[in-house]
């Protein structure tokens, strides 16, 4: 997936009210307000004064002049922090046959009410053979000192409890529940379950996948040019016994 137009570098300052950030472009002097689409917590995202990319607003009326989409992270990583980006890049990957596990579907279906909590799914496949595929997608970005291992969530998520669930509920013989980690984040090899953050749903996950619901893992390739779902990574440490 190509940005709409290259991504300009810059110095963060500071980033508040969720979804504020101030920043210096290079080869400037002046400060500049961005956009931040990412309103959790950013764990280990970004440095404070630290280098970010951020697309510059085409819209001279817009109140931000642009939108945070890269960040160095404390380790040395790049992280895309634009969470919003994340099921774009899922459907062109299901598009490119990319997703090996999901590929034939015959029809594809976005934001699709199910369940019984007042849920919708990111996608809905339908397969020839009339399989039924609910998908669930959720963004990695946090990544630690101490190894190339990411983990999922960064703050506690009742409402990502709440989608393991409803992926449980769902399936039957024809129809199946998938939850796929996107890792958007560089020089990863491979995912866990965040259990010290979020134990809840540690224990969420570890019951639906026991009822069935698969996980997958998907990591990314990016620059300042674009973003791109490239290859599968495996779950690791607790629940490596899914990978």
């Amino acid at each position: 997936m190509d940005f709409k137009v290259p991504l300009q570098k810059a110095t963060l300052l500071k980033r508040y009210k969720r979804f504020l950030a101030d920043v210096v472009p290079e080869n400037s002097d002046e400060t500049i307000t961005i956009h931040c689409a990412n309103t959790g917590s950013m764990l280990n995202c970004f440095v404070p004064n630290g280098e970010i990319w951020y697309e510059p607003s085409q819209d001279p009326s817009r109140k931000t002049k642009g939108s945070w989409t890269l960040s160095t992270t404390p380790q040395g990583r790049t992280a895309c922090i634009n969470t919003h980006l994340a099921n774009a890049l899922v459907e062109e990957a299901l598009n490119n046959g990319i997703i090996t596990e999901l590929a034939g579907f015959t029809r594809l279906k976005r934001e699709v009410k199910y369940g019984t909590e007042n849920s919708k799914i990111d996608f809905y496949l339908e397969y020839a053979d009339g399989r039924i595929v609910y998908l669930e997608v959720k963004s990695v970005t946090l990544g630690f000192e101490d190894g190339n291992i990411a983990a999922f969530p960064d703050a506690v998520t009742t409402r990502g409890a709440k989608h393991l669930r409803e992926l449980m509920n769902i399936q039957s013989d024809t129809t199946e529940a998938y939850i796929l980690y996107c890792v958007n984040l560089s020089g990863i090899e491979g995912v866990r379950v965040a259990s010290e953050i979020d134990a809840a749903y540690a224990s969420a996950f570890d019951e639906a996948v026991r009822e069935g619901v698969k996980p997958l893992v998907y990591g990314t390739t990016m620059d300042e040019s674009g973003i791109s779902i490239t290859h599968r990574l495996p779950f690791v440490g607790a629940s490596d016994n899914v990978g």
